[in-house]
Order: structure tokens, then C-alpha cells, then sequence
């Protein structure tokens, strides 16, 4: 199943009175299904189209200004590109909120079509309409991404290797993981060895390649993400984190508040209330999960017992863990949503930052 693209709020639209078509298409990765609608709600024109280029520009070139309603998914951003260039108002939805799409009981692609476009044509609010990032983000992400493909194929594959050895009666120790395909060449026994030679070789051209992305990374880091450098002078917070972290935000001015960024990485717990009930429960995973596993692993870094960088961020940490293991868990995903709101806070105001902000305010 693919990821859809990381998008960015958008609530930005032209009066209604002066659109008279109200459009929804459902994109497919080969063809597109398309319900236009008039402005009392009849549908005109129904039918599908070839998801490219040429047949939007086709099938809807001529056309006066409408109001187009996509999903965001891996096709929206060039079709979002086309109908905005042919002077179409287009609305990207975000799909985690249309429910009405995802959740009706006689889902097809003509339904979905003629959903979204009702829904353009009702209130554009109710589609939580979502803006792409912008082309130099997206640039700068695919080498980020490219690097964690790599960093999780090493993974599986040394996981692979230590089960094999430990169901063999082998525990590897523990290394550096940029060393472990050595490692494992001295240490596991003939037979084994040849059996488990090609893996490791292979283990040892992934972290190459790792380590050509860490280079590209690192030279390129001023030109992606000018203020990454500054995002790593919070101790826990690397050169990586910090360059993931500014693509993905990508404009900082978007969020009215920093407080908005933790929950925009599905950072903050979920609410269910109803009357007197007001559940807390787990965290919401919405957003960009690379960006999210990434803070999770700077706040353990902050969080570690061996730490001897002292902050304002770390003492409450210390504060919200106490002793159970259940809190240091949830402290943890606290640190690392604070992480982020502190990380958007210095991007926006240009501060530097200081571990003891706090303590001097009080």
C-alpha cells in the first residue's frame, strides 16, 4: 500500500457565487473517475478519464472556472499542478477527515467522485482541504526518505542474521552497527559463515550506501534546510532529525501556533468525549511517521540515565517519568512532542537556543 504525500493545511478559496461547476474526481493510478456537478446539486456530466497530463488538460481545458475536489494520494500533486494551471479552483481533501468517503457502505470510485464534489459544492471546510509541500521540500525528502529505506533494510537484514545465529546456539554481541557484517565474520562458525556470507556482504553495501546519503546529507544540509544547523544545537537533536524535521514542516509560517506542531505528528494523545466522559487515550499517529520515530529517538537520547547534558527540557522529562515504567514510556512521547513545538518556536522567532530558558524566566 503507498503512503500518501505529507500535505499542508490549506483553507484558501474563491466566493462561491462565482463558480457554477463543482467537480469531484477520484483519482486512480491508471484512470480517474469524474462527477460534475451544476450549482443545484444535478449531476451534468459523469464518467472517467486516463490519469495524465494530457487527458486533464483535455477533458477540462475549456472549461470555465470550477471548483475541483481531489484526495490527496500519490497522483494529486501533478493533478493539482494541471487544473491549477488551467485556472480551476482545486481543493485537495485530506482523507483521514472525509469520512463520509472512506466510510460509506457502498464505496466505489463513481460514488467517491460524486461525494467529493456534493461536498465542494456543500462547504469546502468539510473536506479539511490540504495544500502539497512545496517542489524544492519535496526534492529534499526523497534523498531523506532514500536514506531510511536503507536504514530499515539494514535493519531486517541484521535481524535476520542474529536469529539465525541465536536458533543456532551464536548470540552476536553488540557492536556498532556500521560494523556489525564484521563483526559477524570473526564471530560465527564455519559452516554458518558460508551460509550467512552473501547476507553479510549485503549488509555491508547498505551501510555503504547509508553512509554515501550521510555524506550528501551532510553537504547539502545549508542549501535543503538552512536552519537545520541552528535546530541542532538542542542537545539530542542531529543533523538528520533536524533536516527531516524543516522539509517536512516545510513553511513554518502555516501553523498559527508552535503548540500545533506536535499534534500535526500525530504527537498528541486522541480525545473521545461524550458528556461526562472524557477518555485519554494513545497518541493519534497521524503525520508523517519518519518525522515522529525520529523525535521518539532524540527524546530517549535527552531522556538517557547516562546523560550528562543538563536542560529545562530534560528536568521535566525527569518530572513527568517519575518512577513507573509506564510513565518513562509516556515521558518519552511527551519530550518528543515538546522537542517539536521548541524546534518550530526557534525556526519561527530566530532565537538561539538556550537549555536554560526556563529556569532563568522563573
Amino acid at each position: 500500500m503507498q503512503e500518501r504525500p505529507a500535505v499542508m493545511k490549506n483553507t484558501q478559496h474563491i466566493d462561491d457565487k462565482a463558480i457554477e461547476t463543482f467537480i469531484g474526481i477520484d483519482l486512480g493510478g491508471t484512470y480517474s473517475h469524474v462527477c460534475v456537478l451544476d450549482r443545484e446539486g444535478e449531476a451534468i456530466d459523469v464518467g472517467r478519464i486516463r490519469t495524465t497530463p494530457e487527458a486533464l488538460r483535455k477533458r477540462f481545458g475549456g472549461m470555465a472556472r470550477a471548483r475541483v475536489v481531489i484526495e490527496s494520494g500519490p497522483v494529486s500533486r501533478f493533478v493539482d499542478t494541471e487544473l491549477s494551471a488551467l485556472g480551476h479552483e482545486v481543493l485537495v481533501a485530506n482523507p483521514r477527515k472525509v469520512k463520509a468517503i472512506f466510510g460509506n457502505e457502498n464505496k466505489c470510485d463513481r460514488v467517491d467522485a460524486e461525494m467529493l464534489a456534493r461536498l465542494g459544492r456543500l462547504d469546502p471546510k468539510l473536506l479539511s482541504p490540504v495544500r502539497h509541500r512545496s517542489e524544492h521540500a519535496q526534492a529534499g525528502l526523497r534523498l531523506v526518505r532514500a536514506r531510511d529505506v536503507a536504514v530499515r533494510m539494514r535493519t531486517a537484514q541484521i535481524n535476520v542474521v542474529r536469529g539465525i545465529s541465536k536458533a543456532a546456539g551464536t548470540k552476536l554481541r553488540a557492536c556498532e552497527t556500521s560494523r556489525f557484517a564484521e563483526m559477524a565474520m570473526q564471530s560465527l562458525p564455519g559452516e554458518m559463515l558460508a551460509e550467512l556470507e552473501p547476507l553479510l556482504h549485503l549488509i555491508e553495501q547498505t551501510s555503504e550506501t547509508i553512509a554515501i546519503y550521510d555524506a550528501q546529507l551532510k553537504a547539502r544540509a545549508d542549501e535543503l534546510a538552512p536552519v537545520a544547523r541552528r535546530l541542532t544545537a538542542i542537545p539530542g537533536v542531529g543533523l538528520l532529525t533536524a533536516v527531516t524535521f524543516a522539509l517536512t514542516v516545510d513553511d513554518p509560517k502555516r501553523f498559527t501556533s508552535s503548540r500545533d506542531v506536535g499534534a500535526y505528528f500525530g504527537l498528541r494523545p486522541r480525545r473521545d468525549q461524550s458528556g461526562d466522559t472524557d477518555k485519554q487515550l494513545p497518541i493519534s499517529k497521524c503525520g508523517d511517521k519518519h518525522v515522529r520515530r525520529l523525535l521518539v529517538q532524540c527524546a530517549q537520547h535527552i531522556l538517557r540515565k547516562d546523560s550528562k547534558l543538563d536542560s529545562d527540557l530534560r528536568r521535566w522529562g525527569i518530572h513527568v517519568a517519575g518512577e513507573s515504567k509506564n510513565g518513562k514510556k509516556r515521558a518519552v512521547v511527551a519530550v518528543a512532542r515538546k522537542l517539536a513545538v521548541l524546534m518550530h518556536r526557534l525556526w519561527v522567532t530566530g532565537k538561539d537556543y538556550d537549555p536554560e530558558y526556563q529556569r532563568k524566566a522563573a
